[in-house]
């Protein structure tokens, strides 16, 4: 725990804007600033204050206030957000989780690496991407258990699940139907054509489905700038 604390306040502290690295924080916990406020004993005025840099840049204090209130309402949800920002032991030649400095609008992510956006362009319109996972889809399939299989979402579902070795979507589409989580969208890398089945969950799940050609060095290269 004190382990987040300190990595979060460094992040909020060496930024550049501040404001913003306070609102990421308190999104990435799906927390309004009216809960914030009342677990901080504030008023939601200053937290929009310090959000927006009306005022001077928090001190420490105020920084480790604002994150024990976040990882208190957390704690009173089921702390799903403080166990998924514990550090995973990645396997990097299975998946590979990345997380923005800041957040992103969906259709500006999916314009950013070249996609073709397949289904539920509407929701995508109206999402928000904290971060890519990249996940070779056959071996996730084959060699990772249900258990760790949610590990590939990192500190939020809000996030890009970009889908390599794969021949028409199915099986990621499949897997992510099984399982409670559900990313903001779903990149299927360099394939000719959308399995229908695929199509038929997205539709279901609500999971927006885009497609790129562009090279995966050249897709880490682009994102590489917001991380």
């Amino acid at each position: 725990m004190e382990e987040i604390i300190q990595r979060i306040a460094g992040e909020i502290t060496l930024s550049d804007n501040p404001g913003a690295s306070l609102k990421k924080w308190r999104e990435m916990f799906g927390v309004t600033q009216t809960e914030l406020a009342e677990q901080m004993k504030v008023t939601p005025s200053t937290i929009s204050d310090y959000e927006s840099n009306r005022r001077k840049s928090p001190g420490i204090r105020l920084i480790r206030r604002f994150i024990e209130a976040l990882c208190e309402i957390d704690r009173k949800r089921g702390g799903w957000t403080l166990k998924n920002l514990a550090p995973p032991e990645q396997k990097k030649d299975i998946y590979e989780v990345v997380e923005f400095k800041k957040p992103m609008p969906g259709l500006e992510f999916a314009e950013s690496i070249e996609c073709k956006i397949v289904t539920n362009k509407r929701k995508l319109k109206n999402s928000t991407i904290f971060g890519v996972t990249f996940v070779d889809s056959l071996r996730a399939i084959l060699e990772l258990p249900a258990d760790e299989f949610v590990k590939i979402y990192g500190s939020t579902t809000e996030r890009a699940l970009i889908f390599t070795n794969v021949s028409m979507g199915r099986s990621p589409m499949v897997a992510i139907r099984v399982t409670k989580l559900k990313p903001s969208m779903v990149v299927l890398h360099n394939i000719p054509k959308v399995d229908p089945l695929a199509i038929r969950i997205s539709e279901i799940e609500g999971v927006p489905i885009a497609t790129t050609v562009l090279p995966i060095k050249e897709i880490k290269s682009r994102i590489a700038k917001n991380t």
